[in-house]
């Protein structure tokens, strides 16, 4: 499974690592001064995930979640209780916005109809607010709740870096499904138009899936949201 990494975000470095079949982007976002990072969206492999961590000597703080799909949050109980016994102490998962909390319950059900194995439910240490700032790495994630995908799908901000965790909101020339019985494509624009297009063009956003695009470029191209 191959790992790449991007280059410095204000201090901080960043490895993407594709997990499960559904080529999920997993995160690790860490400050090359103390080894510290969280992961964003573990969405299984966890030996895959704790590799790449070990190869960098790296400290996990949290787990972030996006949303509740099983390629998104299906490793992370898994993952914390690896690195809870690795590092000792406690590494909470946060997120995404309580709305998903159906869909955290259900992964182990949902893996078993893809004939998936390695993925659980997550019973999460708190939720998120729309609004509300973690404080990760020495500085502030912006939480923006964007709708539509999923219920309670959230978006990471940070404002320094000048960068986006999206999830499944937006991606390159794209967007996320709507076609749940909880999906709701109107809505799933009208977030990215309200919520993500004002944070402006030079922004880097890591989505999901696929490869890492700008604001700039999904405003000017993508068919979704002329």
């Amino acid at each position: 499974m191959s790992l790449s990494s991007t280059p410095d975000l204000a201090g901080l470095e960043l490895a993407v690592v594709p997990v499960t079949a559904f080529g999920q982007n997993c995160s690790i976002l860490w400050d090359p001064a103390t080894r510290h990072a969280v992961v964003v969206d573990p969405g299984g492999d966890v030996p895959v995930l704790l590799h790449a961590l070990a190869a960098r000597d790296l400290t996990v703080d949290c787990i972030l979640l996006t949303h509740g799909h099983l390629d998104h949050a299906g490793g992370a109980d898994g993952l914390r209780n690896e690195l809870v016994r690795l590092q000792g102490g406690t590494v909470p998962i946060i997120g995404p916005d309580e709305r998903d909390a159906f869909l955290l319950s259900d992964i182990a059900a949902q893996a078993a109809r893809y004939g998936l194995t390695g993925m659980g439910n997550v019973t999460v240490d708190r939720y998120v607010t729309d609004g509300e700032s973690l404080p990760v790495l020495g500085r502030s994630l912006a939480v923006l709740h964007v709708p539509g995908h999923t219920p309670g799908h959230v978006v990471f901000h940070d404002p320094k870096a000048g960068f986006a965790f999206v999830g499944d909101t937006l991606f390159r020339g794209s967007v996320g499904r709507t076609d749940f019985p909880y999906g709701n494509g109107p809505q799933l624009i009208q977030a990215i138009v309200d919520r993500l297009l004002p944070l402006g063009d030079a922004v880097t956003i890591l989505p999901g899936h696929g490869d890492m695009t700008t604001i700039g470029a999904e405003r000017r191209s993508n068919p979704f949201l002329r």
